[in-house]
């Protein structure tokens, strides 16, 4: 087995991986994983760097599902909900929770996006938003930040 097989070989192991704790997740929320759904959530976890919904949209395309824009809203909902998803706000874009194979600390994530290869990391945030927390507080002021996202590059 050459190199760049063994390589998609565990990529494919990753990604179903994935499928199969978003399913398990979906179960235990008591919310439906659709056909749809796991499909737009395989063409996010197939790859490290965040998607927008209109690239999901093309990429499902030319897989033969042809899709109205909302049919993918819809379904980029239900993933966050459940939470295999985030979305980055600063790009309007998604990525599979990089969690999923861990148990589930309630520790707010940090997104660490690279700006030269797209991959976007997930780290444990907690020390930021005890921060955050604090300074709003001192200024009487009420946060509802959910997650913090930092731009950078990564180390390939």
């Amino acid at each position: 087995m050459t190199a760049a097989t063994a390589e998609d070989q565990r990529a494919r192991e990753r990604v179903k991986l994935s499928i199969d704790r978003a399913s398990a997740i979906f179960a235990e929320k008591n919310i439906r994983f659709t056909d749809l759904r796991r499909k737009v959530f395989e063409e996010i976890a197939s790859t490290h760097a965040s998607v927008g919904a209109y690239e999901v949209l093309d990429r499902l395309a030319k897989k033969g599902t042809r899709l109205a824009p909302i049919s993918i809203y819809r379904a980029l909902d239900a993933l966050l909900e459940a939470g295999v998803v985030h979305r980055l706000e600063s790009k309007n874009a998604y990525f599979a929770c990089r969690q999923l194979h861990k148990p589930r600390t309630g520790k707010r994530p940090m997104f660490l996006s690279c700006e030269k290869c797209g991959a976007v990391q997930e780290v444990d945030g907690d020390e930021i938003f005890t921060a955050i927390d604090a300074a709003a507080h001192g200024a009487k002021f009420e946060p509802r930040v959910r997650f913090a996202e930092v731009s950078g590059t990564c180390h390939e």
